[in-house]
């Protein structure tokens, strides 16, 4: 961290960590579940420095190994950007990082401490310290080391996306102009084409327009290699049915107008910036929360106005996960229940299309 965001020995978030420990301490509370909770509200509130959040108990897999780490920090491209990993000062904190490591915890970047010492992993190797937590200019420099580490393969990453969001508008541009003399004299796409609009209009919207299912076509000839690459699935194409469908309408397209792999050439280090990061993710749910966000970003700078055209609305995720939070904690409050039991059902009137009974 640098500049304004440095954390000193005299933030206020450090001095407020002090006191809820000492609070805790002339309670007399030494147990794990409970000490941990001034060091966690530290990481929360020093982690908005970051623009960074921190996710308590986030479940994952690394190494095909299922993991919790006490708190997970994101940023804001729900990329991980650091775990933590807290232990009573009972326990013997080497010991317990041992263990923590032969279950697979993750050390990238991570902090282990025990309200006495804290000790940094970055890169899977120690780093510095261990720092005595006791003495706020350590404690300082903990943080400061932890939240100023970046991962290889995120470096550059964020530098990719807003690239890759200036030169996807002209791609756009030059794929769009293409559809349409293809619509004039390719006859091979006509019909690829006119098969797939009625389907579009079976399925997805009786009203649907041609201009619609022409961006549907430049959003996938944009993005395909992203969500094939992404959850490393060759056969991504094959496997989805609407996919299929819009890549046999790009194959009639291509067959006479362009070469997809050269055209796209331009983008081809942002791919490798996106897939890079995205490697750094465990587990497909991971990935998927991942990708939704370079989509959403992708969108801003491809067509600010393809909601309106589909008819799509995209809920930003902080907003679902809000909702989705709320209700659950409604339903084990005062129900007794949740999201999963079996007489839960979930409406949800905001699919795009009107169901009648």
């Amino acid at each position: 961290m640098t500049g304004h965001n440095l954390i000193t020995p005299a933030h206020r978030s450090v001095r407020r960590y002090y006191e809820n420990l000492a609070a805790l301490r002339d309670q007399g509370v030494l147990n794990e579940m409970s000490v941990r909770s001034p060091f966690e509200s530290l990481l929360q509130e020093t982690a908005r420095l970051k623009d960074w959040t921190f996710i308590a108990e986030l479940s994952g897999k690394s190494g095909g190994t299922l993991i919790r780490p006490d708190g997970t920090l994101r940023d804001r491209n729900s990329l991980p950007r650091g775990y933590w990993e807290a232990k009573d000062t009972q326990d013997d904190l080497d010991t317990e990082i041992r263990k923590k490591i032969a279950r697979g915890c993750p050390l990238s970047n991570i902090i282990f401490e025990d309200t006495q010492t804290g000790v940094l992993f970055q890169s899977k190797q120690k780093v510095n310290g261990p720092y005595s937590l006791g003495h706020p200019k350590e404690l300082a420099a903990l943080l400061n080391q932890f939240f100023s580490y970046t991962e290889p393969d995120i470096e550059g990453f964020e530098e990719a996306v807003d690239k890759f969001k200036e030169r996807v508008p002209d791609l756009a541009r030059g794929l769009v102009e293409k559809i349409q003399q293809a619509h004039r004299d390719n006859a091979r796409f006509q019909a690829a084409f006119e098969k797939f609009f009625e389907l579009c209009r079976t399925a997805l919207n009786p009203n649907i327009r041609t201009e619609a299912v022409d961006e549907m076509l430049v959003q996938h000839l944009l993005t395909e290699r992203l969500f094939r690459t992404v959850f490393n699935n060759p056969e991504f194409v094959k496997r989805n049915a609407i996919a299929a469908e819009v890549e046999r309408v790009i194959e009639a397209l291509v067959s006479k107008s362009f070469d997809r792999t050269e055209y796209l050439k331009s983008l081809d280090r942002f791919y490798r910036a996106i897939e890079g990061a995205a490697r750094l993710l465990p587990d497909f749910s991971e990935k998927q929360h991942f990708l939704n966000t370079v989509y959403e970003r992708f969108f801003q700078g491809y067509s600010v106005n393809l909601a309106d055209t589909m008819g799509i609305v995209y809920t930003p995720q902080e907003i679902v996960n809000f909702m989705c939070a709320s209700v659950a904690e409604v339903l084990e409050k005062e129900f007794g229940k949740s999201l999963s039991s079996p007489d839960v059902f979930i409406i949800d009137p905001c699919t795009g299309r009107t169901v009648r009974s």
